[in-house]
């Protein structure tokens, strides 16, 4: 860590820095580092920075302006521009296909410029690749991430494209499943704090997602469209597919019982007062909303993708569906809200599994290893 003459400065390139999934994992663990680390963070949509509000106070934290776009043809010349600003850090962390430029970059660079080691994380894909991934993209990333420290995926998924299609040695490919405080969510929720109000008699289904095309909430407001007057569903979130989820509201006539309030800045105050959690996405890895309804002892009823079945307790398993489906889905949410009992079971096994598996505690140390260890090689 020579470079640095104080804190060892992390390099965090993002293709967005809005509050989603691993936004909010990025900044979970710069608050779990504390003032252990400076962190520069660089969003390849310069005005999706909305995750920064989540960083604690003491956090070092920047996030400058003057740096090489991440978007853009890899010509040599963009690719040495983001090579030499990658030269003042210590460490460089990069995130999804958006930053893979940056990894590239440092493949190019990395000996002639003396460049910092490097850590990509992958989490998923969007709308783009949810169905097929891209020939043209494999090719890329096999070949920026030969040079990489270390790939680092929270899915069996995705663990299994990285070294079967992109290639990756098992030694390279670090698979860290998501974590989060899992007391903090199993406690009861805070109704005062939320911008709709849950009335005496009435049952919320719920989820927490991007409003985005690959979530495919419209479907679940399909799902939805046959439960009973005193159920309500409720989705957390912002983005472009808001008016598309309405008019799926208005025509099947729930809209008075599906509610938007838009993104919320803490979930752990607010998913307890759900009573089902659900998902509609078309592609997911390890989503970290799930985790967090499990730890607030809730139900999930979910499409059957990515590492989602295997992430619930036994007891739940019953109730992921058909992909794509939202008859299928419909019926597993149908089952669920006719069986209070039923519901608080499956609750109790999720939140006892989500204490046991998966609490930020463990996933914290396994990245404190890999990053320390990146940046004091032997």
């Amino acid at each position: 860590m020579a470079k640095s003459q104080n804190l060892p400065k992390v390099l965090h390139c993002h293709s967005t820095f809005a509050p989603g999934g691993k936004e909010l994992r990025a900044v979970q663990l710069m608050n779990a580092f504390g003032k252990e680390l400076h962190h520069t963070v660089i969003s390849g949509l310069p005005d999706q920075t909305g995750a920064r509000e989540h960083i604690a106070r003491g956090v070092k934290a920047d996030f400058p302006e003057a740096f090489p776009s991440l978007t853009g043809l890899p010509t040599p010349g963009r690719l040495v521009a983001i090579a030499q600003a990658m030269k003042p850090f210590d460490l460089v962390l990069t995130y999804n296909w958006g930053a893979m430029d940056v990894v590239m970059a440092h493949r190019v660079f990395a000996d002639a410029l003396n460049l910092p080691p490097l850590i990509h994380h992958e989490d998923g894909f969007n709308e783009d690749e949810a169905a097929q991934l891209k020939s043209s993209r494999n090719w890329y990333r096999r070949i920026a991430l030969a040079r990489a420290h270390a790939l680092v995926v929270p899915s069996q998924g995705l663990e299994t494209i990285a070294r079967d299609i992109w290639y990756q040695p098992e030694g390279k490919v670090q698979r860290i499943s998501n974590g989060i405080d899992t007391a903090k969510f199993a406690r009861k929720p805070k109704p005062g704090a939320f911008r709709v109000v849950k009335r005496a008699g009435e049952k919320w289904i719920g989820t927490l997602a991007g409003l985005r095309a690959v979530k495919q909430l419209p479907m679940l407001v399909q799902a939805c469209a046959q439960m009973p007057e005193d159920w309500h569903l409720v989705i957390l979130g912002e983005g472009p597919e808001r008016e598309a989820i309405l008019a799926v509201a208005d025509e099947l006539e729930i809209s008075h019982r599906v509610h938007l309030p838009g993104a919320v800045s803490n979930a752990a105050e607010l998913i307890g007062l759900f009573d089902i959690f659900a998902l509609s996405s078309k592609s997911e890895q390890f989503p970290l909303s799930v985790v967090e309804a499990m730890a607030a002892g809730l139900p999930i009823a979910a499409p059957d993708v990515g590492d989602i079945k295997s992430i619930v307790a036994e007891p739940n398993r019953a109730f992921i569906a058909v992909p794509d489906d939202a008859a299928a889905l419909s019926a597993m949410l149908e089952e669920l809200i006719a069986n209070t009992d039923l519901r608080k079971q499956v609750g109790a096994a999720n939140r006892k599994r989500a204490a046991k598996h998966f609490d930020q505690a463990q996933m914290v140390a396994a990245y404190r290893a890999l990053y320390w260890g990146a940046m004091t090689p032997d």
